[in-house]
Parts: structure tokens; sequence; C-alpha cells
């Protein structure tokens, strides 16, 4: 657990920086995931998560396995050190490090996120400068079986601030999510009830005024066509027929 307790969303983003920047420098691409990434692709909204109170304890990111030996050098070159017990027993999926001196605390998690769902990464990493695609920042917040309200105002900032389109030049990308969505019923299945919760607490929350609630009623509408229409092979139409009856996720559990 961070030991940091400091609030302003800037200082973990310029530090964010100076990490990814120490690992570019070693051929290695980290991407930023998680609550920072979204505040810092949406500038417009990210005053939300002040008027919060929202607190940023951490940086987390997503890397490639082989990198791993790079990483730890990296992050010892700017004062981190890992954690040998995660390094030793998670060490092929995760690594977590601290820095002594400031408090900080970092995660690195390894070509994918593996929680309710797995959403593969390794293959998007150069998609975006400091984060994880537009398109998969949506999917890593709406593939929680047990979302909460922070997490779906996320989720709105970044649809409010972003057109859905089929670049991933600050577009969130609509047939990237379908082919995702189209590869595991369980998958679209949370996808599709969380915009579900998505869409009633749009049509009540003071968060955003009406013509924000408008455009991201509007881009989910787009991106639910884009799931709707991509064809979906045998076993996800066999799958469908049962449905709820069989669990379709697996529980999170913190490490």
């Amino acid at each position: 657990m961070s030991i940091y307790t400091g609030k302003d969303a800037g200082e973990f983003i310029a530090e964010a920086k100076k990490i990814i920047n120490q690992a570019e420098q070693k051929g290695v691409p980290l991407r930023l995931i998680g609550a920072l990434a979204f505040h810092l692709h949406c500038p417009k909204y990210n005053y939300i998560h002040k008027k919060w109170g929202r607190v940023f304890t951490d940086t987390d990111f997503v890397a490639k396995s082989e990198h791993h030996k790079e990483i730890i050098e990296a992050y010892a070159e700017l004062g981190y050190k890992d954690d040998e017990m995660i390094t030793t027993l998670y060490g092929s999926d995760r690594l977590v490090f601290d820095n002594p001196e400031t408090g900080m605390h970092s995660d690195i998690f390894f070509d994918k996120l593996d929680y309710c769902h797995v959403l593969q990464l390794r293959d998007r990493l150069n998609v975006d400068d400091l984060t994880i695609p537009l398109a998969e920042l949506f999917l890593e917040k709406m593939q929680i079986v047990q979302i909460n309200e922070k997490d779906i105002v996320d989720t709105m900032m970044l649809l409010a601030e972003h057109p859905v389109g089929e670049t991933d030049v600050e577009e969130i990308n609509g047939p990237v999510i379908a082919k995702i969505l189209a590869s595991e019923w369980g998958f679209w299945r949370t996808v599709t009830g969380n915009i579900d919760k998505m869409l009633a607490i749009t049509a009540k929350t003071d968060l955003f005024d009406n013509e924000a609630k408008n455009i991201i009623k509007e881009r989910i509408a787009i991106i639910s066509d884009y799931v709707e229409r991509k064809p979906k092979p045998l076993a996800w139409k066999m799958r469908s027929k049962v449905g709820d009856k069989v669990k379709w996720y697996k529980e999170v559990d913190e490490l």
C-alpha cells in the first residue's frame, strides 16, 4: 500500500512522465493506466476529480514482459526499490515499486490487465505516447463487474471529451472495442451491463451539464452500434444461450 498521501494529480502525472522517459531511454514502452490516464486525457472535465476530492496515491503502468530487467533498472535509477516478495512470487505478471525518499508507489502489469476479464495490451502499447489507447481505457473500467460510481464517472469523462471513431488519434476506437467484445461473451455481458448503469447515472448526475450528458449518450449509442454489428463467432453465440446461469467473470482479489 502506498504511504504517499498527496492529492495533486499534476504531481503524479509529472512523476509518471519521468518514469516513462527513463524507461524509454532503455527502449522500453511503459503506458499509464487507471484514473491518472483518464485525468491526463480529459483536461476539460478532469476538474470533476478535484470536485470529488479524488485522491491519487500511485502510478500504474502496463509494459511488455520481456522488459522485466530493464524496468527494474529504470526504477532503481529514479530511487525506487522493487518489492522483493512480489518480484519473487509474481514477477512474471507484476512488479511493485516504492520510493523510500518520496513515498511514491508504482505498479507495473505485464502484457495485459487480468481482472474480471483479460484485456490484452502488449500489441497496442505503441499507439499512445503516455497511456494505453482510449478504447482500452474505456474497457479497463467497463470490464469491472462490481463497478463503482467513480469508475463510471471516469468513463463518462472520457466519452464527453473524445468522439468515437475508427482511429486511435484522440478517438475512442469503436471497431477495436467491438472486436474485443466479440471474442468473449462474458466480456460483452459485463461491458453492456455497465453501459446500462452508466446511462442510468448519466440521466441523474449533476456533474455534467445537459449538453455533455447528451454527448455521452450519443457516444454510448455509437459504441453499442459497433458492438452490435460486429459478427460473433459460434462459440460466442453458444455461450450467450447459457447466459447468466453460469458465472461469466472472475472474482478479483487484492494482491
